[in-house]
């Protein structure tokens, strides 16, 4: 099968195209063909540093979508011919970018209908990673006020709908230029992050998604009423982080995204109703792996980048 994989930590220069074995799946795994799979900044940050993978070679990539091509011992949710999407474990169970990809069963949920492959693969691991921390974590309520920084971003276009989903207040943190894209997904208050502070403006929220770290972060427990809630997706500097909210009368949470059948489920819910609709920013082939990877680097994508790894797609 074609791959994506790389030798050496580096830029994007790193990956390359190559021939693999394709996988068999293991006891409770399936066997997906992969028809696409999202790109998300995970993907660019292991490609050039050591992180949780170890050292190259390995093939990036955790977010999926595709047709069963094969099921191991004891799967009883899907038989081949199902399509599916989902997030592999992470970090672990990566290996989308591959024409094949092994992972647990329960690492996926059935497509809806109303997505196809490649707005499919660009939900899992954004959308699961917003969910577990606005539901999971935050237990986000009606008439909640959120804060959502880098709105527009993967992370942060799909927190603006599962937010609105439970019936909150929410208020974005992005550039004038993507205002108007928010506002149709619902955003109810905005703020241009390059024009005005906002910690300045922003006040008496109910809970924060920390999508940036560094200084965004502490000043965001600022914003928050007592007793708030800051949910931060990047794992680190908990301990000065947990004593600014200390001293303000807060909370945070640091979040690593896990693969959960049940979000999974929960999230394709809110596609089949209407409320979660995932933004394609651009597409990408095999071979345009490394324009794939300069472009999300830029920081700048609104939504998502997909790659496309079968040609009908």
């Amino acid at each position: 099968m074609r791959a994506i994989s790389q030798d050496t930590l580096g830029g994007p220069e790193v990956l390359k195209e190559v021939e693999l074995p394709r996988p068999e799946p293991g006891p409770s795994e399936v066997l997906v063909r992969v028809h696409a799979a999202g790109l998300n900044p995970t993907d660019w940050k292991h490609r050039g540093h050591k992180l949780f993978l170890g050292p190259p070679p390995f093939v990036l990539g955790w977010d999926v979508s595709g047709v069963v091509e094969e099921t191991g011992t004891g799967v009883t949710l899907f038989k081949p011919g199902d399509e599916v999407f989902g997030m592999l474990p992470y970090p672990h169970g990566v290996g989308s970018h591959a024409e094949y990809v092994t992972g647990p069963a329960r690492a996926f949920t059935r497509k809806p209908s109303q997505l196809d492959h490649v707005q499919a693969a660009a939900v899992p691991l954004a959308a699961l990673t917003a969910w577990q921390a606005l539901v999971d974590t935050a237990q986000v309520q009606p008439g909640q006020r959120v804060l959502v920084h880098a709105a527009a971003g993967g992370v942060g276009h799909m927190a603006v709908q599962i937010a609105k989903a439970r019936g909150a207040y929410v208020i974005g943190t992005a550039s004038e230029g993507k205002h108007e894209f928010l506002r149709a997904l619902g955003a109810d208050e905005l703020v241009d992050y390059r024009e005005v502070d906002f910690a300045d403006v922003v006040r008496d929220v109910d809970v924060v998604l920390d999508t940036i770290a560094g200084d965004t972060r502490t000043r965001s427990l600022r914003t928050l009423r007592p007793g708030g809630l800051l949910v931060s997706i990047l794992p680190y500097g908990k301990e000065e982080l947990d004593a600014e909210a200390e001293r303000l009368g807060v909370r945070a949470e640091l979040l690593l995204v896990e693969a959960d059948h049940a979000g999974m489920n929960a999230i394709a819910d809110l596609v089949e109703q209407g409320a979660l609709r995932p933004r394609v920013e651009a597409t990408f082939t095999m071979p345009e792996i490394r324009k794939a990877h300069e472009a999300g680097e830029t920081g700048r994508t609104t939504g998502k980048l997909v790659l496309v790894v079968r040609d009908d797609e």
